[in-house]
């Protein structure tokens, strides 16, 4: 990308408000403490701040308020840095946001050193969403839970309960103890697949792809 692009609109009517400024904290901390945790602990951790939250997180704006074993709910406030160019929020920050809550729900029913990873999202956007609909909450349920995939549905709802999005998502599971439900590992021939947190999880194509080559 050139610079020029990185700058802002050079008429003369550049408004400091909309300077955004923001940090992050070393990925590596949450994700060397999954491993030794189960999915409701790490993720209470993340809640309660002993955890950090994601990088994604923080470049979005939205944060994970409750957890219980199965459901998970965000919180989010729609600003102007996340509108698409005709004036609404852009469609993949709302499927990141769900795609985070579907994934954490399935999270939080795991025992330590089970990893998941998503396999698919599809997301209905029932209407627009912009600044003036104010904070907004979407909360993630898992519908089915199996030994090696489970099921999520997430609604993204305004203060009012309006829906504005809903959207389902498989996660497949990787259990310790051999075949297909073991936990991540390369072998001869044999792409790895990485354990992930609720928010880092890989495209559906990579993660069929890796499953194909596993099997």
């Amino acid at each position: 990308m050139h610079d020029a692009d990185l700058r802002p609109s050079e008429t003369g009517r550049h408004d400091p408000a909309r300077d955004r400024a923001y940090s992050w904290d070393d990925p590596t901390v949450a994700a060397g403490a999954a491993g030794g945790l189960d999915g409701m602990a790490f993720l209470q951790a993340i809640v309660d701040g002993a955890l950090p939250a994601p990088p994604l997180a923080r470049t979005l704006d939205f944060a994970a308020v409750s957890v219980r074993p199965g459901q998970v709910t965000f919180e989010f406030t729609p600003a102007e840095f996340h509108y698409n160019p005709i004036g609404s929020v852009h469609g993949g920050v709302l499927a990141a946001l769900c795609d985070s809550a579907c994934g954490c729900a399935v999270h939080s029913t795991l025992p330590a050193g089970t990893h998941y990873t998503s396999l698919d999202l599809s997301i209905k956007f029932l209407r627009p969403v912009t600044s003036a609909v104010g904070p907004m909450r979407c909360e993630g349920a898992v519908t089915h839970a199996g030994r090696r995939s489970a099921l999520a549905e997430a609604r993204l709802t305004d203060a009012a309960g309006k829906l504005y999005a809903v959207a389902t998502s498989t996660c497949l599971i990787f259990r310790p103890g051999g075949g297909h439900d073991a936990a991540p590992h390369r072998s001869a021939g044999s792409a790895a697949v990485q354990p992930v947190d609720h928010v880092g999880v890989l495209g559906v194509h990579d993660a069929a792809l890796q499953l194909e080559r596993r099997g």
